[in-house]
């Protein structure tokens, strides 16, 4: 209980406060976003598509007080936002995803100061994977320490050739405390986690693919946005699917893997009567029925 409490104590701190908190506009909230953290609806066949991405290139897109404080403002309209059918994170600086977290600036905080930050940022990442819609995480060079962390925050995880990814925080005699110790387990199972924040390794997104911890590994092309195009492609072929569907089958899962199986199965179950009265399951039968593509309104 003391654990927890301490957890919802962290996750309300104002010590890092959001750039604004109300929005009128999504054309104000880019205007605010568009330097290191820039927002782009996407259109025509994609349209449903939000893509989320990073542009610190100084500083090698590292988490830093400004840059959190954009991801907080960023998840608060995403989560708001009824009409999005799937996110794509990534970095549009080259070469590097996100090198964890700003040391120039860690070194000019507090010692009192560390462990809110940290808290922030396992807050916001939390955030990120419970987005209501599927997340992907397209990855392009470095992900090291918290940008790992925030890409396992993420639904999928897709590589290119040039990704570099690892939890080195040991090696600085700290750990992965964003949800690295948290989620990678999760992921891997706790064996195969351990060795790789006990030792510090860095891997190759191939090395990543054949541990599951990216689903994945593609070649870089002469643009170096590879594991982003792929992104796309995935994001494409979710998108024609019934979108509460989609939300509830997410919760289906993150909420039960966490549980018993009798208890998951409850979930599931619950999860399931959300669809029933929906007028798009209506509509899938209606276009089974027609032989034609449904068309899903997310009602």
């Amino acid at each position: 209980m003391m654990m927890l409490q301490s957890f919802r104590r962290c996750t309300s701190l104002r010590h890092i406060p959001a750039v604004v908190n109300h929005f009128s506009t999504s054309k104000y909230v880019n205007s605010l976003l568009e330097n290191e953290l820039k927002l782009d609806y996407l259109d025509g066949k994609q349209e449903g598509i939000l893509v989320m991405s990073i542009n610190r290139p100084a500083a090698k897109n590292s988490l830093s007080i400004n840059l959190m404080r954009l991801f907080e403002d960023a998840m608060e309209l995403i989560t708001r936002d009824h009409k999005l059918r799937a996110v794509i994170l990534r970095s549009i600086v080259p070469g590097v995803f996100c090198a964890g977290a700003d040391l120039k600036e860690r070194r000019t905080m507090k010692e009192s100061d560390v462990p809110l930050f940290v808290g922030k940022a396992r807050m916001l990442f939390h955030q990120l994977s419970e987005v209501p819609v599927p997340t992907i995480c397209a990855i392009e060079g470095a992900a090291l320490g918290g940008g790992l962390e925030m890409s396992l925050a993420c639904d999928f995880r897709i590589a290119s050739a040039t990704a570099k990814l690892g939890l080195p925080e040991t090696k600085l005699a700290i750990i992965p405390g964003a949800g690295g110790t948290v989620r990678l387990p999760r992921l891997l199972g706790p064996s195969k986690a351990k060795e790789l924040i006990y030792t510090g390794r860095v891997l190759t997104s191939s090395e990543a693919e054949n541990i599951g911890l990216v689903n994945y590994s593609v070649e870089q092309n002469e643009t170096g946005d590879a594991a982003y195009l792929r992104s796309l492609k995935l994001a494409e072929e979710i998108l024609p699917q019934g979108p509460i569907a989609l939300k509830v089958a997410k919760q289906s899962i993150n909420k039960g893997i966490e549980v018993d199986i009798y208890s998951a199965l409850a979930i599931e179950e619950l999860c399931y009567s959300k669809v029933i009265p929906t007028k798009d399951r209506i509509e899938g039968l209606t276009a089974f029925k027609e032989k034609r593509k449904p068309v899903y309104q997310g009602e």
